[in-house]
């Protein structure tokens, strides 16, 4: 796993951006384009602050879980904001409840045998059983190992020990795959800190606008012929314009 906070942070993001799949994917439909956008997101009323998001799938032990861990794996720095910031346990949470977390486009038969990393996931387990077994797994570990600690309890510096034991092989568990947990856990990070807002993570564009990213604006004849020309708007989610 890759040390986090470091001065490669925004190389890590941008290099994230070409693995976020179709969960994160963007449409465009029926957006006005170009300054109209623009005047209509100013002229727009300040909306009123949100009530913090209740987990439907998570409970609490494993809600502090998740806003731990990826708090770790995309940490608020001066270079932009974190996965806390961007809403990303939200994201991961309704992940739980919807196509991914059930598996449900995944072919789940039999036989499960050992294979190759090359061939992507192959347990028998479904994805919100393994974030259920792995978070579970990893709280029992670290109190048998850090002084009767859940993870969510530990120092941000242990806290990124156990993530790299995770990710590298040298924690195990019986129950789940540590690798396939930490795999699921760090993909979905990234995805719900890139994705479109509608989807839970990525709250304001708040990455989107990190990383000069229009989002799902209908219209760019514009700039199509100015490469490396600053894009002056502001982003554009599915449901539209995002601050």
């Amino acid at each position: 796993m890759t040390d986090v906070p470091s001065p490669g942070r925004r190389g890590f993001l941008r290099r994230s951006i070409a693995i976020v799949p179709a969960a994160g994917a963007l449409t465009a439909t029926g957006f006005v384009a170009g300054q109209q956008v623009a005047a209509q997101a100013a002229s727009a009323p300040a909306a009123a602050a949100s009530p913090p998001y209740t987990p439907v799938y998570f409970h609490a032990e494993e809600w502090a879980f998740i806003q731990a861990a990826v708090a770790r794996l995309i940490p608020s720095d001066d270079t932009g904001p974190g996965a806390i910031e961007a809403g990303v346990p939200e994201f991961i949470d309704r992940q739980m409840e919807g196509a991914f977390g059930q598996a449900a486009t995944w072919y789940m038969q039999g036989p499960f045998v050992p294979s190759s990393p090359l061939f992507g996931y192959q347990g028998k387990m479904l994805p919100r059983e393994v974030y259920r077994a792995g978070i579970a797994a990893t709280d029992a570990w670290c109190k048998q190992q850090k002084g009767g600690k859940r993870f969510a309890e530990l120092d941000t510096g242990t806290q990124d020990e156990v993530l790299k034991g995770l990710d590298g092989g040298t924690i195990q568990f019986a129950e789940v795959g540590a690798k396939d947990f930490f795999t699921f856990l760090l993909q979905n990070t990234k995805e719900g800190y890139f994705s479109d807002p509608i989807h839970g993570g990525n709250k304001n564009a708040v990455a989107w606008k990190m990383i000069g990213f229009p989002g799902a604006r209908a219209d760019f004849l514009d700039w199509v012929d100015k490469p490396g020309v600053h894009y002056p708007l502001p982003p554009v989610s599915i449901n539209g314009p995002q601050g």
